[in-house]
C-alpha cells in the first residue's frame, strides 16, 4: 500500500483534471509540481531557460493552452520566487519556531490523552452495559421464549456496541501515540542549525531541496500583476505571504545606474570626459554592460541623458576659444598660449586633445598685453 501510494503521487498524468506534484527532478526548480496558478487554480508547469549562464525556472499554467488552443493563463519568472520561498522555510525552522511546536504538541498531546480517558469511560460504560444485558438474559425464563429472543438480542447489540468502543479506542490511541522523548526532542531543536546550513550548502543537490520543500510545504500560489504575489502553504496549514517585484528586463539590465548618470552630471561640470572615465573606475564602478569606462562611453553616455560636456558649459558661460581670444587682442592664434602661461590669460582645458577655452580678460589686462606686443616681439609657441 506504501509503493502504491508513491507511485500514485510520483505519477505524472492523473486524467480527470488533477495532476499531483510528481516525483522531484533533477532541474534548479524548487517549487516544481508545488506550485499553483492564482487566476484559474490549476497546476502550473516548469519551463527553463538559459540566464547568465545558469539555468532558470519560469513556472506557467498552460492547461487552456494545451487543450484547447487558448492563450497561457501566466507566466512568471521562477528565480527570484525559488529564492524567497527558500528564505520562508529557512526562516520558519528556527530555535523559536521549534520550541512554539513542540509546546503546541504538548497542547495536543494533553488533549490527546483527555480524549483517551474520555473513550475509556465510554468503554467502560459499554462494557457495563453488555454485561447488565448478559445478566437480565440469563435470569430470564427458558420457558418463556419471547422474552429470551427479546432479551438475547440486545445482549447481543450491546456486545456489537462494546467491540466497535473497544476497536476505535485502540484505533486512536495508535493514531496519537506521537508523545515525543527527551531524545526526539533533541533532535528536533537541532534542526535549527542543520537545516539552514544544509539549505544554503552549494553541494545539496536540487533534487534534496526539493525533497525537504516538500516535507515542509503544501502548496505555493502564484498570481500576477504589477507585482508577483506568492502565498506559501505549509503543512500544519499556516500561510505565508510575500510580494515580489517583476523581474527587470533586458532593456532595463543594461540600462546604466541612476547614480552613475548622476555622477556623470556633476563631474561634467568641471571635467572631461576621460577624467570622468578614469575617475569612475578609480572607485570601482562598471558600465551596464560590465566593462570599465572609456571616453568612448562617457561621451555615449552624455549624449544619450543629455548632459552638456565642459566645453558647451563653459561656452555659455561666454569663455572664449582660441580664435576668439586672438582677435580680441589683435595678435596671432599662436601667442595666445604664451599668454596663457605668463598668467595673464585664464584657460581652461575642455577636450583630450589639449583644446583650451579663455575667460574673456578684462580691459586693462587686454591694454597690457597689446602694450607688450608692440613694445616687443615674443617668442611664439605652438599649440
Amino acid at each position: 500500500m506504501e509503493n502504491e501510494k508513491r507511485l500514485l503521487q510520483n505519477h505524472q498524468a492523473h486524467g480527470g483534471g488533477e495532476s499531483k506534484a510528481g516525483p522531484p527532478r533533477e532541474g534548479p526548480a524548487l517549487l516544481q509540481g508545488l506550485v499553483v496558478c492564482g487566476k484559474c487554480g490549476r497546476t502550473m508547469t516548469v519551463r527553463y531557460h538559459q540566464r547568465g549562464g545558469r539555468l532558470t525556472p519560469d513556472y506557467t499554467c498552460e492547461k487552456e493552452c494545451v487543450e484547447h488552443g487558448g492563450a497561457p493563463c501566466q507566466r512568471i519568472p521562477g528565480g527570484s520566487v525559488d529564492e524567497a520561498v527558500g528564505q520562508l522555510l529557512v526562516e520558519s525552522v528556527t530555535p523559536l519556531a521549534l520550541e512554539v511546536a513542540l509546546q503546541v504538541h504538548d497542547e495536543l498531546q494533553g488533549r490527546l490523552d483527555a480524549a483517551e480517558r474520555l473513550r475509556s469511560q465510554h468503554v467502560q460504560r459499554a462494557q457495563y452495559e453488555a454485561e447488565q444485558a448478559r445478566v437480565r438474559f440469563m435470569r430470564v425464563d427458558p420457558n418463556n421464549r419471547l422474552v429470551a429472543d427479546t432479551l438475547e438480542g440486545e445482549w447481543n447489540e450491546k456486545l456489537r456496541l462494546l467491540g466497535q468502543a473497544k476497536e476505535e479506542c485502540e484505533k486512536q490511541r495508535h493514531a496519537g501515540a506521537a508523545l515525543l522523548g527527551d531524545e526526539q526532542r533533541a533532535k528536533i531543536l537541532t534542526l535549527a542549525n542543520d537545516f539552514p546550513r544544509l539549505w544554503n550548502d552549494p553541494k545539496t543537490l536540487d533534487r534534496e531541496r526539493k525533497r525537504m520543500a516538500r516535507l515542509l510545504l503544501e502548496d505555493v500560489t502564484l498570481r500576477r500583476g504589477e507585482d508577483i504575489h506568492v502565498q506559501a502553504r505549509f503543512k500544519g496549514g499556516a500561510r505565508r505571504e510575500v510580494l515580489l517585484p517583476l523581474p527587470k528586463t533586458v532593456g532595463e539590465l543594461k540600462k546604466t545606474k541612476p547614480e552613475i548618470v548622476a555622477e556623470i552630471v556633476g563631474l561634467s561640470q568641471r571635467h572631461t570626459d576621460g577624467e570622468i572615465a578614469r575617475m569612475l573606475n578609480d572607485r570601482g564602478w562598471l558600465s551596464s554592460g560590465g566593462c570599465v569606462f572609456t571616453l568612448r562611453i562617457v561621451n555615449r553616455l552624455r549624449r544619450d541623458y543629455g548632459v552638456k560636456s565642459l566645453g558647451a558649459r563653459l561656452r555659455a558661460e561666454g569663455w572664449l576659444t582660441v580664435r576668439e581670444i586672438a582677435a580680441l587682442l589683435e595678435c596671432d592664434q599662436t601667442c595666445v598660449n604664451h599668454w596663457r602661461k605668463t598668467g595673464l590669460l585664464e584657460g581652461r582645458r575642455f577636450s583630450e586633445r589639449r583644446d583650451y577655452l579663455f575667460q574673456r580678460p578684462s580691459p586693462s589686462v587686454v591694454n597690457q598685453i597689446k602694450k607688450r606686443l608692440r613694445s616687443k616681439p615674443i617668442k611664439t609657441v605652438k599649440l
